[in-house]
């Protein structure tokens, strides 16, 4: 059981990691951070979300989302449709700007995926995606259980 443990979470740890890493790697070149790509992408493959959308897609609270939509905003990056009734109900979009890291973070995420899956049939790769979601599902059931 101990060992088990173990090399769940030390790989778990370790995917994250280095998942960071390959964010930070990319974003460096137009001074972002890994916090920033999972916005720009969902955006990018959306075309336009309000930020109550990106929170549900990125599985980020409501706070961490706002600071990155402002940060991408003064940056260049996205823009808001104009003044909507609500701002955290109105759509976020891409500017060239953002479309450009937009598509390099696709084609990047495109490349990687191929990569990390290199020696997985098709239906290997989909029961590891259940399983992993099975493992996920319990998770955050165990969780909810505990608050």
């Amino acid at each position: 059981m101990k060992q088990r443990f173990e090399t769940f979470t030390v790989l778990i740890n370790k995917i994250s990691r280095n998942i960071r890493k390959i964010k930070n790697q990319e974003m460096a070149a137009y001074g972002l951070r890994s916090t920033h790509v999972s916005c720009l992408y969902f955006l990018y493959c959306a075309h336009s979300l309000t930020a109550t959308e990106l929170c549900e897609r990125c599985e980020e609270d409501k706070a961490t989302v706002s600071r990155a939509l402002e940060f991408l905003e003064e940056r260049g990056f996205t823009a808001r449709a104009p003044k909507a009734a609500r701002r955290y109900k109105s759509p976020v979009y891409l500017t060239e700007k953002g479309l450009e890291a937009g598509k390099r973070i696709h084609n990047k995420v495109g490349l990687v995926l191929d990569e990390v899956g290199v020696g997985l049939s098709d239906a290997e790769r989909d029961l590891f995606y259940k399983y992993l979601g099975i493992i996920s599902d319990n998770l955050e059931h165990i969780t909810e259980e505990l608050s």
